[in-house]
């Protein structure tokens, strides 16, 4: 994990951090007071999400997954999601949970990038392979190469009578 200034980030990068801030503030936290918020980059789309609490605690949602969940609401997940920044008022640069980092790690895959943050500025970088190695993923090519070759078949033998 690298450790950076702000003014040392890329335009996106601060663009996406700002976003994250912003995305922050329309955090419901009623129960924790712990705000966080995340933007994700989908293409050229910048998508945020916040955490949003519930009386029951378990169906609570982070601001990774609001943000991962709204780009696919609102179709900008067709695009690749490429990078996702993340804020709270942390000690250390916020990191996503386990939850989160399965979910990104699957729409984004190793080698997404993640950019830490927390409301006093500090910033890490790192990547999904380094937050969560070894990460599962299903191997749904294979799934649709069986589905695709038994479909074929399948023709050719009706297309035969």
């Amino acid at each position: 994990m690298q450790k950076i200034e702000y003014r040392k980030l890329s335009a996106g990068d601060r663009e996406l951090v700002d976003a994250a801030k912003l995305a922050r503030s329309r955090a419901h936290a009623h129960l924790s007071g712990f705000k966080v918020g995340a933007a994700a980059r989908f293409g050229k789309a910048i998508v945020h999400g916040c955490n949003v609490e519930s009386d029951v605690y378990g169906l609570t949602n982070c601001a990774e997954r609001t943000a991962v969940f709204a780009a696919h609401a609102t179709g900008a997940a067709a695009k690749s999601l490429s990078a996702i920044a993340v804020v709270a008022d942390t000690l250390e640069p916020v990191s996503p949970c386990g939850a989160c980092r399965q979910v990104l790690f699957e729409q984004g895959g190793p080698a997404l990038r993640v950019i830490l943050a927390n409301t006093r500025g500090d910033i890490a970088i790192t990547t999904m392979a380094e937050l969560l190695p070894g990460g599962f993923r299903l191997d749904t090519r294979r799934k649709a190469a069986a589905s695709n070759s038994k479909s074929r078949a399948a023709k050719r033998r009706s297309a035969k009578t």
